[in-house]
């Protein structure tokens, strides 16, 4: 079948993004600032190690401090509470990102709360996360944020738009909707209980995958010309999408990998140099 898809290159989006940093980056260092992610991994998960190990590099190659803490295993709650409550003093540090998922003897969202608001640079946060609904986010969610970089630099309007997301969480479904809801979309939220999802989905000019299920979304779910953001990433390099059952009825979408993943990377780069930004003009 033929198919006329737009491909959407995050890879191309984060490299634009990450262009805009350099100036800014410079400037800051005339004033004697290095902008500086601190990131907190707790246990030797290999996943999250390379994710941490990933974000560490891409800071070094722009010329972003990094901080790498690792903590062990056991690590209490408490514990974990007392590093990030050092990191928040420390003027050295503008942005904050806690490693997911944490060992499950810990409480994940206390630990996330302890983060100060001008160094959530990932938008974990309750308060976070509020302002991104009211519209007056200076960091929101990183995944969300660079779903909608992606629209914007490829012109894909929200306004008006019927937007399907499929996941919930904090950090990825709700907040996602919550933007595309504050860009004037018709927002349905579902989730894995929702009944009759592929009928919901064929409703849907935008579909935004994030259920975390690999090749989950099929092609005959899409209406013809739909736009699909696959938000998920899987064992094996797969996405949350069907990607070559969804090729052909989609206007346009992003693959998996080289999607909305280099995004958000660059997304949380952008946020923690705003960050440095905002310190350096108190």
């Amino acid at each position: 079948m033929p198919n006329n898809a737009l491909l959407l290159d995050g890879t191309k989006v984060a490299e634009s993004i990450k262009e805009t940093l350099k100036e800014r980056i410079q400037a800051l260092g005339e004033k004697g600032i290095v902008p500086c992610l601190a990131t907190v991994l707790v246990g030797s998960d290999p996943s999250s190690a390379t994710y941490v190990r990933m974000k560490g590099n891409a800071c070094r190659r722009l010329g972003i401090g990094s901080r790498r803490v690792v903590l062990p295993e056991n690590t209490t709650t408490e514990e974990l509470v007392e590093t990030i409550r050092e990191l928040n003093e420390d003027p050295a540090v503008h942005g904050i990102l806690l490693q997911h998922p944490v060992p499950a003897s810990i409480d994940e969202r206390e630990a996330f709360e302890a983060i100060s608001i001008e160094k959530d640079v990932d938008g974990v946060t309750t308060l976070g996360y509020a302002r991104t609904a009211f519209g007056l986010a200076d960091f929101p969610s990183c995944t969300p944020a660079a779903i909608l970089a992606i629209m914007k630099h490829y012109r894909i309007e929200a306004e008006g738009k019927h937007a399907v997301v499929i996941g919930r969480s904090p950090i990825l479904g709700k907040p996602v909707s919550a933007m595309l809801l504050n860009e004037n979309a018709t927002v349905t939220t579902c989730h894995s209980r929702t009944r009759g999802l592929p009928d919901l989905v064929r409703l849907a000019d935008i579909v935004v995958a994030a259920v975390g299920r690999p090749r989950f979304v099929q092609g005959d779910w899409l209406k013809p010309g739909a736009v699909v953001l696959d938000a998920g990433y899987n064992p094996g390099n797969v996405g949350d999408v069907d990607y070559e059952a969804c090729l052909g009825k989609a206007s346009a979408i992003t693959p998996v990998p080289a999607g909305v993943g280099p995004v958000t990377i660059a997304t949380l780069l952008k946020h923690t140099v705003e960050a440095a930004e905002k310190y350096g003009n108190r």
